[in-house]
């Protein structure tokens, strides 16, 4: 199944966002020195294989290729939105705390006082979810 120019651009646009994402972690990780915690984990397992997966996808052009990459993006959210709170609401603070090596709610970025690591994890996976819904809701045709 062939895609279109515009439907192509835009799933390698998606591509670049995972890919984008999974560079910020490993920079963060492996430069930065940056220990993940064990949510920062999870979130890793739910987006490196996007890059796999939509890179596989746009090689064969072939959208349902991708399909699994809905779906780990959506539970991406939620677990990103999750961290995020740990981090930010002090009712969950605490929860956190006690999440493993790393604390869950230990913030090694704060830019602008409120874009921290599952924030920025949290936006990846929000426009890779609302893109690839965008692009089933257009249909599967060229």
């Amino acid at each position: 199944m062939g895609l279109s120019k515009r439907k192509e651009n835009v799933l390698m646009g998606i591509w670049g966002v995972a890919l984008i994402a999974t560079a910020g972690s490993l920079f963060f990780s492996e430069v930065m020195g940056y220990e993940p915690c064990e949510m920062c984990w999870y979130q890793r397992i739910l987006m490196y294989p996007l890059v796999i997966i939509y890179g596989t996808a746009l090689f064969k052009k072939n959208l349902s290729i991708a399909l699994p990459g809905l779906f780990m993006s959506g539970i991406g959210m939620f677990v990103s939105t999750y961290h995020y709170l740990i981090q930010k609401l002090p009712a969950l603070s605490e929860a956190g705390g006690s999440c493993g090596l790393v604390p869950c709610n230990f913030q090694y970025v704060n830019y602008f006082g409120f874009v921290t690591i599952p924030f920025m994890a949290g936006t990846a996976f929000i426009i890779i979810f609302v893109t690839h819904l965008v692009l089933l809701k257009q249909g599967r045709g060229k």
